[in-house]
């Protein structure tokens, strides 16, 4: 399964790097890997990608709109929708 979403909501670093850890939990369902980029509240671009066990969160070049990618299976659409706020 996969979800993604277009966003212009805007996140701290901190805030993204929880919703990421939280995606490891298993309550969502078995997310294989997460993707983006992501307004930063500070003016800057976040992107992220995420594998169990392991995230990456970097800034990075600028886009028009943010980009969300989850990829697992039994996924939780309208959770993983909730904890990113969209």
């Amino acid at each position: 399964t996969a979800w993604g979403v277009e966003t212009h909501k805007k996140y701290t670093a901190d805030a993204l790097q929880h919703i990421l850890e939280t995606l490891d939990g298993g309550t969502l369902g078995i997310v294989l890997r997460a993707k983006g980029i992501v307004a930063a509240e500070d003016g800057q671009w976040l992107h992220f990608d995420f594998v169990p066990g392991e995230v990456n969160l970097r800034t990075g070049t600028p886009a028009v709109t943010g980009k969300l990618c989850v990829i697992g299976a039994n996924l939780n659409e309208n959770a993983i929708a909730e904890l990113f706020g969209v």
